[in-house]
């Protein structure tokens, strides 16, 4: 049933994770809906022009007219500090198949950061623009070149001119992480430099950062006036906030993703992944994605006790599939009453 105060539908984005967010990460969220549009892991650009597997091997779907098996659009995201490499990198990620470039300005990781890329080239506007601005250059006009910043680097104080640097280059858009990289990822997230952000660019701003919730998403879009919002960890721990979010817009009634569902999203991507990581580090993604879980469904810390220490498949899986019927035989139970 819809309510006749809907309110305008937002765009919804999948933030780049690395080491987290694959292609089959990707796969499954998209599976359960909500998302609009999807970022890669940073290719890593140094001063060569990279050959055609790495683009693939991060980002298979450029194989498949840039999109999920879904549909939805992926963008493949660079990483570097070199104009002349990240222009060479972008035009040869179009001839690959890549219908749009993300270009990262906001990882906060030393070990990036200390080899020019990331978040240390907001300490200075004129680079990120050079950057920006060469691979606007390099690629068709029809190729969307975005940017994603942090609001500075040291402290806060850049954040305007970061903001105005990247849209000078020519970013059709840019998504904007409310911390500086000194914040890392504690609390707070200023939603309100992002609202300021908005207000000066006429490109548009994807907020991004500590929209944890339904009710998060509200505070923050009132307080930043974005229509475009990026989620990371936060759709790790609520793999539905998408969907959520889309069904208050349109004010319509949504009951969000219960234990039982989660778990079987986590045992189709165990099955997914049980070929493709050496036997040693069987199940570790599956415990990683539990770290986030863990924040929103309590249900998720006992099974995690449960797995941690365990290798072997068949160990493994027997704990799956124990979770998996104990659910659904309460689940039945509930029915009945």
């Amino acid at each position: 049933m819809t309510s006749k105060t809907a309110l305008p539908r937002p765009k919804i984005y999948q933030a780049p994770m690395e080491g987290v967010i694959d292609h089959h990460v990707r796969k499954l969220l998209c599976g359960i809906g909500g998302i609009d549009l999807c970022v890669t892991e940073f290719v890593r650009v140094t001063n060569t022009r990279l050959p055609r597997r790495v683009f693939t091997r991060l980002c298979p779907e450029l194989l498949h007219g840039a999109a999920t098996a879904g549909g939805t659009p992926v963008r493949l995201q660079l990483l570097g500090g070199n104009p002349e490499a990240m222009a060479a990198n972008a035009h040869k990620a179009v001839e690959v198949g890549a219908s749009a470039i993300d270009l990262n300005f906001g990882c906060p990781a030393k070990s990036v950061n200390n080899s020019d890329g990331g978040a240390c080239l907001l300490q200075s506007p004129h680079r990120l623009e050079a950057i920006v601005g060469a691979v606007r250059r390099a690629v068709p006009q029809a190729i969307p070149v975005t940017a994603k910043i942090r609001l500075g680097y040291n402290d806060r104080s850049t954040y305007l001119d970061n903001a105005l640097a990247a849209a000078a280059g020519g970013a059709s858009e840019l998504a904007v992480h409310a911390r500086a990289k000194v914040d890392g990822y504690k609390p707070p997230a200023y939603w309100a430099c992002i609202g300021e952000i908005r207000q000066r660019l006429d490109i548009p701003v994807i907020a991004n950062g500590d929209i944890w919730t339904l009710e998060a998403f509200k505070r923050c879009r009132a307080v930043t006036g974005c229509e475009a919002f990026m989620f990371g960890r936060s759709l790790l721990a609520r793999p539905d906030l998408g969907l959520q979010i889309k069904a208050f817009c349109a004010g319509e009634n949504y009951r969000p993703m219960g234990w039982q569902q989660v778990v079987a999203l986590l045992w189709d991507y165990y099955q997914t992944t049980r070929e493709i990581y050496p036997s040693k580090y069987l199940g570790n993604r599956i415990k990683q994605w539990l770290a986030y879980l863990k924040l929103a469904f309590p249900e998720a810390r006992i099974f995690f006790e449960k797995l941690k220490r365990l290798r072997m498949a068949e160990a493994i899986e027997t704990v799956f599939i124990r979770e998996l019927q104990s659910r659904q035989r309460a689940l039945e139970e509930i029915d009945v009453l």
